[in-house]
């Protein structure tokens, strides 16, 4: 499905925003005692080294799928990277989970896993253990390593500049 048919809003994620929220998440896992971390990459892979850092695991392993092309879902789910054991005592960390789709693929190869993503939406969020906010499913969610500052002109300058030309 296109983007332009299925995303109607979008919601950007600072550099600060999401390393809080990583924080809030983080919290509650204190008292556990991982083996490591797994990213889902590629989203995942920021997220689960704030994880790292917060958690002070140095043990962090990949798995690779691919589910999207640009803003676009694709049919299926593409395993690159797949790990030889089932999660347990492992925390599984990906950015979002949207449809389900990946999330589903990633639970069903490491079932044992703490799965946590930092956003959910809807349709997708009974798939993960943890997450830290809710997202309309018809949002597509900007992350820091997606986005670049630019400079905006001020309304004023605008402004003027139309009543000139």
């Amino acid at each position: 499905m296109a983007a332009s048919n299925r995303y109607h809003r979008y919601f950007t994620v600072s550099w600060d925003r999401l390393h809080r929220d990583v924080r809030e998440l983080c919290e509650p896992l204190l008292d556990h005692d991982f083996k490591g971390i797994i990213a889902v990459t590629r989203g995942g892979l920021i997220p689960a080294g704030l994880f790292a850092r917060e958690l002070d695991i140095r043990l962090v392993d990949t798995i690779s799928v691919k589910s999207y092309d640009k803003m676009e879902q694709q049919e299926g789910v593409q395993v690159l990277k797949g790990i030889d054991h089932d999660g347990e005592g492992w925390l599984l960390v990906d950015d979002l989970v949207d449809t389900g789709k990946t999330a589903r693929a990633v639970r069903e190869m490491l079932p044992k896993a703490l799965f946590v993503t930092v956003y959910a939406k809807p349709e997708g969020r009974s798939l993960v253990d943890r997450f830290h906010s809710e997202v309309e499913q018809d949002t597509w969610i900007q992350f820091p390593w997606d986005t670049a500052m630019a400079y905006i002109e001020p309304l004023a300058e605008r402004y003027r500049d139309d009543e000139r030309g």
